[in-house]
């Protein structure tokens, strides 16, 4: 049977519970702890290894029950195993059991035990199963998991272009699913063939942290089922924005979540709503904003290691958004960093629709050497490109180009170089850079096809209501 024929016949049932009430979501976390009790089963089993899950939570204990006695079991197993330590701990952090009804429980125990020994498995042929389900969640958009998945080929685009190397350290401070940790870890695990090395990258090479409970799981488990993280878990559940921590790394690959403002409702004892600012105070932010983008652009900065180097991707506004904070970090970043690449990607390839984002490479540089900005190339992938998640997918090939560009460092079409002494220029230092005539404001017989017209015509709506909650937002702060 093939990975997708799996992942599909694994994937099947989740319908059945959706139309029950229960969210692919939910399905998929469900899947996620009853995997992982299953393959700790077989590792004891078929390889005579010890078991990391006490006897009285095992699958052998789940899969030998019915009806209210398995719900019983399930429910137990879960709360408990949510107080281990390490991987396990992180696994089953806050773990509930979605699936009280003990029939539906069973069905799915016995899907997950029937196609088994997963164990059996390539490491890579599990992972991928694994990061087939949660791009079907992340593909239904009533989910909300859309916003944790970035698209494969950015990532791998990315990681081909920062090229993190054996020995380096990477560190996702937005980790999500785990994308660019096993992204990162794909390329670094074929440079070299010694053992210690390779134990080390999986072992301490990777680092993800992610404010999410749900996410931070899920991510968990795609990377053990890598076989990364077999005993600690490389990536914990936190706010990564509360402190800049004293651990630093070579390699920063990350997606920060989508939305311009960190804000949360306070209920007051008279039942009044409020809308606060989460402005984060830290001494080495050198600018205080409310702008989560800003704020992980700032923490990236700190995080990086002496010679490290970023890949970020961040939304539109990063560029343009004036005020003291935005112009200011743009300014930190061309004067205390090498910001030498930036890359425009088109629209239509987020699950979140409206998402106008790009990439900043850039690199941290010894300040006793000269760390400034001396030029800064931009790949415009946007002007003239149509994508759609259904019709015109994007693949890794798209950005053959942009890879070859990047290495070579020749201007084309979509490539220029701009200096230092040019951007120093631009009004409010404004990095929003476009040069290339956009043909379906010119001809009418170049405006793409009627679906990718439409899917784009929802992408500009969904970009237009995104802006009208910012200032909806704006306003609700001004009124208080």
């Amino acid at each position: 049977m093939s990975n997708e024929q799996l992942v599909a016949r694994v994937w099947n049932y989740a319908h059945v519970l959706r139309e029950q009430g229960i969210s692919y979501g939910d399905y998929v976390e469900q899947i996620t702890y009853l995997l992982f009790l299953k393959m700790d089963h077989e590792r004891e089993e078929l390889l005579g290894e010890g078991s990391a899950v006490p006897p009285q939570w095992s699958w052998a204990q789940l899969v030998s029950k019915d009806g209210d006695e398995l719900e019983a079991q399930y429910r137990q197993a879960l709360e408990n195993l949510a107080r281990e330590r390490g991987l396990i701990g992180t696994i089953f952090r806050k773990a509930q059991n979605k699936l009280s009804d003990p029939a539906k429980l069973k069905r799915v125990v016995s899907l997950i035990d029937k196609e088994g020994p997963w164990i059996g498995m390539q490491v890579d042929v599990k992972g991928e199963i694994y990061e087939g389900l949660l791009e079907r969640n992340a593909s239904e958009v009533k989910s909300g998991a859309g916003q944790y998945f970035t698209p494969r080929p950015v990532i791998e685009a990315i990681v081909e272009c920062v090229d993190p190397r054996i020995g380096e350290t990477v560190c996702d401070p937005a980790c999500g699913t785990g994308g660019f940790l096993l992204a990162a870890y794909d390329h670094m695990k074929g440079q070299t063939q010694d053992r210690e090395k390779l134990h080390a990258l999986r072992k301490d090479g990777l680092k993800g942290v992610d404010i999410v409970d749900e996410v931070v799981r899920l991510c968990a488990m795609n990377l053990y089922l890598h076989g990364i993280g077999n005993g600690d878990s490389p990536v914990v559940q936190g706010d990564a924005l509360a402190s800049q921590g004293t651990a630093r790394f070579d390699v920063v690959l990350t997606n920060p979540p989508f939305g311009k403002k960190s804000s949360y409702k306070v209920v007051g004892e008279d039942g009044s709503v409020t809308t606060e600012r989460e402005n984060y105070e830290r001494e080495d932010f050198k600018f205080t904003t409310s702008n989560k983008q800003f704020n992980f652009l700032q923490h990236i900065m700190t995080i990086l290691e002496v010679n490290g180097r970023a890949g970020v991707v961040l939304p539109d506004n990063v560029l343009f958004e004036a005020g003291r904070a935005g112009e200011g970090i743009r300014k930190r970043l061309l004067e205390g960093f090498n910001f030498h690449t930036l890359l425009r990607l088109p629209t239509g390839i987020w699950y979140s629709p409206g998402v106008k984002a790009n990439v900043l490479f850039f690199d941290k540089r010894p300040a006793a050497r000269d760390a400034q900005t001396k030029e800064l190339w931009v790949y415009d992938y946007r002007t003239n490109i149509h994508k759609t998640l259904k019709t015109k997918r994007l693949t890794y090939e798209d950005f053959n180009d942009f890879v070859h560009c990047y290495r070579e460092r020749k201007e084309t079409e979509r490539f220029r170089r701009f200096s230092y002494e040019e951007l120093a220029q631009r009004d409010k230092l404004n990095l929003d850079i476009f040069w290339l005539k956009d043909d379906s404001l010119e001809d009418i017989d170049s405006l793409p096809a009627p679906d990718v017209l439409a899917a784009e015509i929802v992408e500009n709506l969904e970009a237009a209501l995104e802006q009208f909650r910012s200032v909806s937002l704006e306003l609700a702060g001004d009124g208080e």
